[in-house]
């Protein structure tokens, strides 16, 4: 199993959750503002004056078929919109309870 957090604009809440949902992914927790920076030419979203924008962040734990297809989805996503943004980073899930 692996972890999958996926950090996008809000503004691609629906599309995000609707992956899920295609994808055939149930259990995912959100955290609906997320603030931060992108690392190559993201702005930052700070939810102020000055950065309006704000992030969300959705974490799933997934058996290893469905990383590749979850990654493609984020990848296609982000691939419509490139400056609104979005990206996916995984890890292993030793054990759950």
């Amino acid at each position: 199993m692996k972890s999958v957090l996926i950090v996008f604009n809000q503004a691609n809440t629906e599309r995000v959750e609707y992956m899920l949902d295609v994808l055939g992914i149930r259990g995912w927790s959100m955290f609906p503002e997320v603030e931060g920076q992108g690392t190559r030419t993201g702005e930052p979203r700070r939810g102020t004056h000055a950065w309006p924008e704000m992030n969300s962040a959705i974490i799933t734990i997934v058996p290893d078929e469905k990383v590749e297809p979850l990654l493609e989805a984020v990848r296609k996503l982000d691939l419509r919109n490139e400056e609104v943004g979005v990206r996916a980073f995984t890890w292993n899930i030793e054990q759950t309870v």
